[in-house]
């Protein structure tokens, strides 16, 4: 085995294999060549190369997401480093822990005009859950060092000196960076300068890091539920809203006790990964018709709760977020080991453990009770539910019309990726297949990496990937196509309406030039030369025979990946889905 002769290249190296990060996604370039070799040469590690860096953070991302365990992604310098923040913010939001690693020029060649060189240092101070800040060896380019640094003293006697602080400096910040992504869940920066000659290797590690093991055995608080039962068990009209949610991670026997009691509704969402007959699957169902009806007042009332219970991550759900605002419960309660964010700005409680951890002891503690709130509403969720296929059996083919048969179709455990915007909003006007495992990058809701995510999602998913995106969200990340990592089961189902359709539902958007121009942004585009360039099988439907034919055969085993295109039109998809709203009031 090779290693750089750089020491603080093999000191990363080092603290990455040992913390057990053997992923490493790596942004081809010259100033972390000293990187690309510690990581490459090793058998440790699992190494991918994805050439644009804004790809690349989203890969490695999707891999987090789905293995729970910290994934490095390098890059050169300059503005490499910068594609990466939208992937960052995501992880920040979403709580993913990705580590980040960008090798930096010398400090005293910033500033100055070199190529490739911005101010590296805390660039994401704002969205990063730690900074490491290594400082540049000075047993390596010890010349150059002292050529360009005049008033440092690197005699024979002070080099070995100043070279022990710098490693401990950095075997410390690499320690504590490493440790804050593991127990914390969060993505960190690790930066670290380097002197050319950046490619010699050499057969001995140029250095013995200062390692440490990283504790993630944290004690749980205790948690008296004493009055917090007691004012649950009074209380007759309780909400308990779910969140993101990764699938399997709450026991099921704790949803069943939740939906069996008659002074609860549960909330759920597409990427809630939770599901019983009895929980509201479609939330804006519920919430629209109330919004459009003739009682509003009183429906609101009826439906406001007294408690709030929530858990999981962020909601996707507008209408609810809106309701909850104007109509608040006295009682907001979030279970979450990390953070409790205040979204419907009455949060009362944090509960700083998990929900497998919480709900043993408080729902041994809950009395049964008489109440109206579940028999009222379940009739009410249960119409709209009828009401809905009534709609669809007349409805002509459109966006709302294709997600029905393309979610229908989907085969029993699939990792479902969703796009944001109009992709996971349609999802959530209908119920899933509650074996299907869904994912969507929540954190910031941007379209940027959807496609990236869901590549890296499937490298080590042992159920087939299927991905659902829009227009927008598939050609603005089409380079995350751009890799050899993409399985032959991977599927793709591109809804195309020629552009953002999504903002044709806007109040006050009319049929205009600019309106067309800067927002909806309508095009022509479809994906068939893309597909053609990566090797992907393309299918296209612009009907509804068409679809459903197409369907039969999409998830079957083949030697490609697969892209399914679904054209809907422009103009009339606004329509049929507030006419939904409006026929299932």
């Amino acid at each position: 085995m090779k290693y750089s002769n750089i020491p603080s290249a093999y000191s990363i190296v080092h603290h990455c294999k040992s913390n057990g990060i053997k992923n490493i996604v790596i942004s081809p370039g010259s100033r972390n060549a000293p990187l690309i070799i510690g990581f490459s040469e090793d058998s440790f590690f699992s190494c991918f190369s994805i050439v644009d860096e804004r790809c690349a953070a989203f890969f490695a991302l999707g891999i987090a997401q789905q293995i729970n365990e910290p994934v490095a992604v390098i890059c050169t310098s300059g503005s490499a480093l910068l594609n990466y923040y939208p992937a960052i913010a995501e992880a920040f939001y979403s709580a993913i822990p990705l580590v980040v690693i960008s090798a930096d020029r010398p400090e005293y060649k910033l500033d100055i005009g070199d190529g490739q060189t911005i101010n590296q240092r805390n660039v994401f101070q704002n969205h990063i859950g730690y900074s490491a800040n290594l400082k540049q060896d000075v047993t390596h380019a010890t010349n150059t060092i002292k050529h360009f640094v005049v008033d440092i003293n690197l005699e024979e006697d002070t080099i070995k000196d100043k070279q022990s602080t710098i490693q401990a400096h950095n075997d410390s910040e690499l320690h504590k960076a490493l440790c804050f992504a593991s127990t914390e869940s969060l993505p960190v920066h690790i930066n670290v300068p380097f002197e050319e000659p950046l490619y010699a290797k050499i057969a001995q590690a140029p250095v013995v890091p200062f390692g440490m093991e990283i504790d993630d055995e944290q004690e749980q608080p205790k948690i008296d539920i004493n009055d917090f039962s007691t004012i649950w068990n009074t209380s007759k009209k309780k909400i308990v809203l779910v969140g993101v949610n990764p699938p399997n991670t709450i026991e099921q026997q704790f949803l069943d006790e939740l939906a069996e009691d008659k002074s609860v509704l549960v909330f759920t969402e597409t990427t809630s990964n939770i599901h019983h007959p009895n929980f509201f699957s479609s939330i804006d169902s519920i919430l629209v018709p109330i919004e459009k009806g003739e009682d509003t007042e009183a429906l609101s009332k009826a439906l406001q709760p007294d408690i709030l219970l929530t858990f999981g991550g962020l909601i996707v759900s507008k209408k609810i977020k809106s309701f909850l605002r104007k109509h608040k419960p006295k009682h907001h309660w979030h279970i979450g080991a990390k953070k409790a964010r205040d979204t419907f700005f009455c949060l009362t409680h944090h509960f700083k453990i998990s929900p497998n951890e919480f709900f043993p002891d408080f729902l041994n503690a809950l009395e049964e009770q008489e109440s109206h709130y579940y028999p009222f509403w379940s009739p009410i969720r249960d119409a709209y539910i009828q009401k809905r296929e009534e709609y669809l059996k007349e409805v002509s083919f459109s966006d709302m019309a294709a997600f029905n048969f393309v979610l229908k179709a989907i085969p029993d455990n699939y990792q479902l990726q969703l796009a944001n915007s109009s992709t996971v909003r349609y999802t959530q006007l209908f119920n899933l297949n509650p074996t299907l495992k869904v994912f969507c990058n929540r954190g910031t809701s941007g379209i940027d990496g959807s496609t990236s995510t869901a590549i890296g999602a499937s490298i080590y998913s042992e159920e087939p990937t299927l991905f659902i995106t829009g227009d927008l969200s598939f050609f603005y990340d089409s380079n995350g196509l751009w890799n050899k990592y993409i399985k032959s089961n991977f599927r793709i189902i591109l809804i195309n309406n020629s552009g953002g359709g999504i903002f044709r539902i806007l109040p006050g958007m009319g049929a205009t030039y600019n309106f067309e121009s800067y927002f909806e942004t309508s095009h022509d585009y479809d994906a068939e030369q893309i597909c053609k360039m990566y090797g992907f099988e393309y299918l296209i439907a612009e009907d509804q025979p068409k679809l459903k034919n197409i369907l039969y055969d999409f998830y079957k085993k083949s030697n490609t990946p697969k892209l399914l295109e679904i054209k809907t039109p422009r103009l009339l998809n606004n329509k049929i889905l507030l006419s939904y709203f409006d026929f299932i009031s």
